[in-house]
């Protein structure tokens, strides 16, 4: 069976298609996008994925809106939109499209559709406000940016909508691609990481090969002992601290306060330390010309953090 169409509603488009389009055209790079009303287009065939039009769920007919009184809901009763549809059928094949292993897949798969998803489901139905967010940050979720791109409604350019469709769904695309990547990354690093405290034993301090994710594998390996990070960094080295949790900014140990916002030559005089480069003034990463110099820093800093407690 090939698919040839890829079926969406015409007129104003929302988050949910747009993110559902860039995940099949993905899978189905040969289909044509068709953005209709037209029953002849809307209707169930061997030949296409019809998507948040048609008044229908049926995965085995390919048809998958969520606009009717029996729309399917998550397990936990929340609402799907078109997108939760499409990624719940099509999006394990996504991640082995994409080179996910297939020893991660389910658990990106989970991932991506709680914390990517799951938003843009409850935006489309009204179940989640965008100001949640907070006043600063309301305008720019990922729905609201995309409504963006709409035409004004006096353009009267008749292929306005088209244009604006297609410039949204490459920025969606984007998003969805670039979010999937980093998913894959970090159990990519979390091998790496999970081998470096293993290597470092005891000490306070890990040293990488490179930078990477590490909290959520530092966490994983019960690693309460660390509290910084050094690795290489282009042309120098950098010591970084381990935040507390995800969602926050705290440290488990800042670095010295007498280096805060200082550089070269001061930083230089004041940790002692010749090549210390940079601290920044919230303290938690400092950059030095050569791992000799980065470890004598985390040293320093973990005699202080030690001292502090």
């Amino acid at each position: 069976m090939t698919i040839s169409f890829l079926v969406t509603h015409s007129g104003g488009f929302h988050a949910d298609e747009l993110l559902s389009t860039a995940v099949l055209a993905r899978l189905f790079s040969e289909a044509k996008i068709i953005r209709s009303r037209d029953d002849a287009w809307i209707s169930p065939a061997p030949d296409r994925i019809v998507y948040d039009v048609g008044r229908a769920c049926d995965a085995e007919a390919m048809i998958f809106d969520h606009h009717q009184r029996d729309a399917p809901l998550r397990d936990d009763g929340q609402p799907y939109s078109s997108f939760g549809l499409i990624w719940r059928h099509y999006g394990r094949d996504y991640l082995c499209d994409s080179g996910v292993p297939q020893a991660h897949v389910e658990q990106i798969h989970r991932e991506f559709d709680a914390d990517f998803v799951l938003p843009v489901d409850l935006m489309d139905n009204g179940a989640l406000n965008p100001s949640v967010a907070g006043p600063l940050l309301a305008d720019l979720t990922l729905p609201v940016l995309l409504d963006t791109l709409k035409p004004v409604f006096d353009d009267p350019d008749p292929e306005a909508e088209t244009r604006a469709f297609h410039t949204a769904l490459d920025i969606a695309r984007a998003f969805v691609e670039a979010a999937i990547h980093r998913k894959a990354a970090k159990y990519r690093a979390e091998a790496v990481v999970l081998q470096a405290i293993a290597d470092a034993g005891a000490s306070r301090v890990l040293e990488l090969p490179r930078g990477m994710p590490f909290r959520a594998a530092i966490e994983k390996a019960g690693a309460d002992h660390l509290l910084f990070v050094i690795h290489p960094r282009d042309k120098d080295w950098a010591l970084t601290g381990i935040r507390k949790s995800g969602d926050g900014f705290e440290q488990r140990a800042d670095l010295p306060a007498a280096w805060a916002g200082l550089t070269d030559a001061e930083l230089e005089r004041v940790s002692g330390v010749q090549g210390a480069r940079f601290c920044h003034n919230g303290r938690f990463i400092a950059v030095a010309a050569s791992r000799e110099a980065v470890v004598r820093m985390s040293t320093i800093a973990v005699r202080e953090a030690s001292l502090s407690t």
